[in-house]
């Protein structure tokens, strides 16, 4: 499998994790000193998602419109997401969904690209962000 084609399918495993609440899938792509979501490092930025998506039901994280650049043993890419989550609990039955684009910084290592550095730029936001809840 090319790179391109291999950062592509970290995407996919990454955005998996999330859904299925993987948090040992999330720690197997993140560097040790990654940033992402606000955080730093492959601990904090697990808590961070945890802090948001413990507590909530299911989501779906949807990736498509994939860009990726490779230079050497970094590499860049750019994709689109539309992310749906539901209510748990006393917020069964509410969501909270949004649409933007992620900006990830991979670095090549001998396990295969890891997640080094990531950004989620919100385009649209619909719903209650209050679904995303701790666990």
């Amino acid at each position: 499998m090319d790179d391109r084609n291999q950062i592509i399918e970290a995407l996919a495993r990454f955005a998996s994790g999330l859904d299925r609440k993987d948090w040992d899938a999330l720690r197997e792509i993140l560097l040790p000193d990654a940033f992402a979501y606000g955080s730093s490092g492959r601990e904090e930025t697990i808590a961070t998602v945890r802090r948001h998506l413990g507590g909530c039901g299911p989501t779906q994280h949807l990736l498509g419109n994939h860009r990726v650049e490779v230079d050497g043993d970094r590499a860049r890419s750019l994709t689109y997401a539309r992310v749906y989550h539901l209510g748990a609990g006393e917020r069964e039955g509410d969501f909270y969904e949004c649409f933007g684009e992620y900006e990830d910084h991979w670095t090549r290592t001998a396990e295969g690209w890891r997640l080094a550095r990531r950004r989620f730029e919100i385009t649209l936001q619909l719903g209650d962000f209050s679904v995303l809840q701790p666990g």
